[in-house]
């Protein structure tokens, strides 16, 4: 097995830091001189691109990024899976054109009837029949927890460690050694404490979910079908059935966020594995790059809330604390039901995997020549690289996997050679644009700067 030279790997990461900084003197200016941005960047996640200073964008298309010194990347981030679909697809602009530029009305608080289709559509793709939109997936699973809550009369949310909700409170958190939720480390100003919200298990764990279930209080269990923002952590054989049935045995909800796992194909992992969740979420990808967000409910789950609201106990329409001006408005529900109905198709998806799988196996010949103890692994159109063999099988052990100093020597040595990654963490996601050309070049590149650590 390869081991890892520290002062080789700080020397090759000193030159590739200096490289960076060379081939980007705009971008190092732009962001030197936004002193009324905190943190110099337009939200300050921003900061976390490798290098010092973010690349500032010029224009993109497809899976091409040029930022503002003139240099073209392939785009392998793609907004984090905001632009699955690709940057700029033409279907979605040219909806998005015809509802800001020639209907009018970007939003209205009116409705259109494009969100009865969109509805329609996500009914066909994941199951639930009745459908709530926002503005992003973090509004999205807000809401349904709230409307979990209500529906239950239960107090509590269970979520996994290191899952992926956005930024949803409940959801960062850790399981403490008394077994009682804790607040993850660097979490904002919670606004109280974890275990007064939230149950915390291990993934790939079903006696943890059983324990936390066990207490009675848990309104629903949040959970990617994969965990997706700590590395990919895929379900083992059997897990994702045992947390269904625990959540029906002890009476809570199963709600699954396909924001990242949509990846998984064209009605996502939900789809893909035959899931049966009660309530579903997603964002980020569904719009083509609008900000917009969707909640599914099975019928049993939306008596259950209307029960309540129709007693007088609650009021979704007014007061409730559920929605938000501009959730639902006409621009986003144009945006979505020109990138489902146009540009993620089943097709889409198929290209798309057939190109995430080439790129796995890409790196895992790399790994296997140079014996690099290290793993990928791949959900449906997205891959992801992690510094550790075998693969992690709970988050707690992606977590103890992390190496910042290598995640910085891979995303400046990748960036300095044409290609983007995830700035969050070695994540490569393929959109309609991809091609064969764009995979190999990065199975080229990366044969090369893993190749100079391990030489």
């Amino acid at each position: 097995m390869a081991d890892l030279d520290r002062a080789r790997l700080a020397t090759l990461l000193q030159a590739e830091q200096a490289a960076y900084t060379g081939r980007h003197p705009r971008s190092r200016a732009l962001f030197e001189e936004a002193g009324n941005l905190f943190g110099r960047v337009p939200m300050t996640w921003m900061n976390m691109w490798s290098g010092g200073f973010p690349l500032y964008l010029d224009h993109a298309s497809g899976n091409r990024v040029t930022d503002v010194d003139g240099h073209t990347y392939v785009d392998f981030a793609l907004g984090d899976t905001g632009a699955m679909a690709g940057h700029s697809p033409a279907a979605t602009v040219a909806a998005v054109q015809q509802r800001a530029g020639e209907l009018g009305g970007i939003t209205t608080m009116l409705p259109t009837a494009d969100a009865q289709w969109v509805g329609a559509e996500l009914e066909r793709r994941f199951g639930m029949p009745l459908w709530s939109f926002t503005l992003s997936a973090t509004d999205a699973n807000r809401w349904a927890i709230r409307l979990a809550r209500l529906a239950t009369g239960r107090p509590k949310v269970l979520v996994f460690a290191y899952c992926y909700h956005g930024s949803v409170d409940e959801a960062f958190a850790l399981p403490g050694p008394d077994g009682k939720a804790q607040s993850r480390p660097g979490n904002v100003a919670p606004p109280v404490d974890l275990d007064l919200t939230t149950r915390v298990a291990t993934w790939n764990d079903l006696a943890s979910v059983e324990a936390a279930l066990a207490h009675g209080d848990v309104a629903a269990v949040l959970t990617e079908p994969a965990l997706t923002n700590i590395g990919i952590v895929l379900p083992e054989p059997g897990f994702l059935e045992g947390v269904r049935e625990l959540a029906t045995r002890y009476g809570a909800l199963l709600m699954v966020d396909e924001t990242h796992t949509f990846s998984a194909g064209w009605g996502g992992a939900t789809t893909a594995w035959s899931l049966e969740p009660d309530m579903l979420v997603i964002g980020k990808s569904i719009g083509g790059g609008i900000p917009c967000g969707a909640y599914g409910l099975s019928r049993e789950v939306a008596q259950a809330i209307t029960r309540h609201t129709e007693a007088g106990d609650a009021d979704i329409v007014d007061v409730g604390g559920v929605g938000g001006t501009l959730a639902g408005n006409a621009l986003s529900t144009a945006a979505m039901r020109a990138t489902l109905g146009e540009v993620l198709t089943r097709e889409a998806f198929a290209h798309m995997t057939e190109l995430a799988t080439a790129f796995t196996t890409g790196v895992q010949q790399t790994l296997d020549e140079l014996d690099v103890p290290w793993s990928i692994s791949r959900l449906g159109a997205r891959a992801e690289y992690r510094f550790a063999r075998p693969a992690p099988r709970s988050g707690e052990e992606s977590a103890a996997a992390a190496d910042d100093a290598l995640d910085a020597y891979l995303h400046l040595a990748m960036a300095n050679r044409g290609i983007l990654m995830t700035p969050f963490h070695n994540m490569a996601l393929m959109c309609p644009e991809t091609s064969r050309d764009d995979v190999d070049l990065h199975t080229r590149v990366f044969r090369e700067v893993v190749g100079a650590l391990f030489a």
